[in-house]
């Protein structure tokens, strides 16, 4: 059971006119630069392809719309992955922007081998989708916490974006390695506590809060 990421990048500098959070002090004579972020929500039709991530919208194997291969090891994928879209604008001395969040799962490149759709096996791939928004949640806590100025913050965006790409792919296969895919129930258990916890708490994962529960038992179960 593996979580298949796809990189999807837009920054599109348009008007906008949202509130805004200011990421550093106001100078005289310097542009100020301001964030602003929002989560995409879910489409409005129930026959889209993809889902946006929210928390009270859980997947089911209904979902896992694709045709899975007749041989391979894995028993489900879940397509799963994150974007953003910019807009930004100059009023006086501040640059607003706005970024739109979004967290998604692709149904049409989901699957699911006959005979493992089951709750646990569900709950696998609702950890696999949680942590691509854990991902992003920490993404978006650097941004507020990165200096930006007018000149480069396109490309320090684009360069937090990837770095939290790469972060997705290293926590979708520690979770895939530390549970043995699955197989190791307590792990898979600890996994979705760590998560849970760190999507409580701005992205912070219990480590780096002081609680260290990232400790497994080895083997399947």
């Amino acid at each position: 059971m593996v979580s298949v990421p796809a990189i999807l990048f837009f920054l599109l500098l348009l008007p906008t006119a949202k509130g805004i959070h200011s990421n550093q002090p106001t100078a005289a004579g310097h542009t100020v630069v301001s964030l602003d972020f929002h989560f995409q929500e879910q489409p409005s039709s129930t026959d889209s392809d993809t889902i946006y991530y929210a928390s009270y919208r859980k997947l089911s194997w209904s979902d896992f719309a694709g045709t899975p291969p007749s041989s391979g090891p894995s028993a489900a994928v879940s397509y799963t992955s994150f974007s953003y879209e910019g807009s930004s604008r100059v009023y006086k001395d501040t640059l607003h922007i706005s970024l739109l969040l979004q967290v998604f799962f692709i149904k049409s490149a989901s699957w699911v081998k006959p005979g493992n759709n089951t709750t646990y096996g569900l709950a696998h791939e609702q950890i696999h989708f949680d942590i691509t928004r854990l991902v992003v949640e920490r993404f978006k806590q650097r941004l507020k916490q990165t200096a930006l100025n007018r000149d480069d913050y396109d490309s320090v965006i684009q360069f937090q974006y990837l770095e939290a790409f790469r972060e997705m792919n290293r926590l979708q296969y520690a979770f895939d390695r530390d549970t043995h895919s699955g197989m190791n129930a307590a792990a898979q258990a600890s996994w979705h506590d760590k998560v849970t916890i760190a999507l409580k708490n701005n992205g912070n994962l219990p480590e780096e809060l002081g609680n260290d529960i990232n400790t497994f038992p080895s083997g399947p179960r």
